[in-house]
């Protein structure tokens, strides 16, 4: 058996171990496997012929082989009661108050695909297969025969070999999938890049009070066929920078290679290389730190530190606030590159210019002056600070 299953060795260790008073989690730790694997196993696997539930490893080997051997009947295949349970709360019609069917869309007949793009699903009780496992418990509290698991449930449907269910009941899940996401592709993050060092909570408090100038807001404005414009806004003076992202050589909209390089102009290496450049062109005292939100299109901001010095932090999920400055910013943005509309026809001296407009445009939070001028009066002041150090 492979490492997933305990081996007759560790058996013969965990039996050893329960006889000398080792507890659950002394044996776990010796062993190297997980608490809940050991009681689970202390549980399931015991010699059932002796009146204290003995641990014995050639009886819970032999349990285990048993359970092991395939092909087996499906349970929902035995138990046409819990086949009709099951069934009815994943499909069972929707009604009123009155107990009248309400019939919902008319939907075409399923043909093995998934579910419609924005298009109307049918109307069903729609449980998913935990909350049906979980239920036969509430509603047969004394009746073992009532249980299945969840995973049962989900093999039942997309597993032919165990359909006791219909195919087409997938259609019923929230997901509305017709095939099964992998088990490595569901426990994929989202997030990878974002390790809790580099979380908003960590950003340095100077940030938060927009008194020392040099803290930055990042994020990209998406246009049509994955055209895109980066932007960066300084926090204390609304300074805003906008940055070139060409497509790059071979890109060809909805017939990229799968697994292939990024050609739409913000892949991860393309987007530290195109940000670092822009960024470095400002004095080392205004380089201070950057906050992102938490596209993939950072996911080289490792590299990125090394390169310019700059940390870089990520807003929290669904926290768009914690970005205010460069969000306002980009609904400025918006007047010049609507929504729905291809920015990779804009050259960087196109977007150049717009910058220029906004950063000379006064804003009230900054007494009426300019971005431009705010942030030139914060240059001074450093110049003033480096001469006074200096003398």
């Amino acid at each position: 058996m492979s490492g997933r299953y305990l081996s007759f060795a560790e058996r013969e260790n965990i039996a050893l171990l329960r006889a000398q008073g080792a507890g659950v989690r002394e044996i776990a730790r010796q062993i190297g496997r997980d608490p809940s694997t050991i009681s689970r196993e202390l549980l399931r696997n015991a010699s059932t012929r002796t009146y204290n539930l003995d641990y014995k490893a050639t009886v819970a080997q032999w349990h285990a082989e048993r359970r092991a051997r395939r092909p087996k009947t499906a349970k929902m295949v035995l138990n046409a009661r819990l086949r009709e349970y099951v069934q009815e709360r994943l499909s069972g019609e929707i009604r009123d108050a009155d107990g009248n069917r309400v019939l919902g869309p008319t939907v075409p007949k399923w043909i093995g695909k998934g579910k419609p793009h924005r298009g109307d699903r049918r109307w069903a009780q729609g449980w998913s297969p935990q909350q049906i496992a979980n239920r036969l418990k509430v509603d047969f509290p004394d009746d073992e025969s009532m249980r299945i698991s969840h995973e049962a449930i989900y093999q039942a449907l997309y597993v032919e070999s165990r359909g006791a269910l219909k195919r087409e009941l997938v259609a019923c899940l929230r997901t509305g999938r017709a095939l099964r996401v992998p088990r490595a592709r569901s426990k994929q993050k989202a997030w990878a890049h974002v390790t809790p060092e580099v979380v908003i909570s960590e950003r340095p408090a100077e940030a938060e009070d927009r008194a020392v100038p040099g803290h930055w807001e990042g994020d990209l404005l998406i246009g049509l066929e994955r055209s895109a414009i980066g932007t960066l806004v300084e926090r204390t003076t609304r300074f805003t920078m906008l940055i070139h992202l060409p497509r790059e050589d071979g890109y060809r909209h909805k017939h990229t290679v799968k697994n292939g390089p990024a050609l739409a102009g913000y892949g991860a290496i393309t987007m530290k290389n195109a940000l670092a450049a822009t960024i470095t062109t400002l004095p080392e005292q205004l380089r201070r730190s950057l906050t992102w939100d938490r596209g993939k299109e950072m996911s080289a901001h490792a590299d990125f530190k090394v390169e310019t010095g700059i940390p870089v932090f990520f807003a929290d999920p669904s926290s768009p606030w914690q970005r205010g400055t460069n969000e306002n910013t980009n609904g400025l943005l918006r007047q010049y590159f609507p929504k729905g509309t291809d920015l990779s026809r804009w050259s960087a001296e196109d977007i150049e210019a717009v910058a220029r407009t906004l950063n000379n445009r006064p804003r009230e939070t900054l007494g009426w002056k300019t971005p431009a001028e705010a942030l030139n009066e914060q240059l001074l002041s450093l110049e003033q600070a480096g001469v006074a150090t200096i003398d």
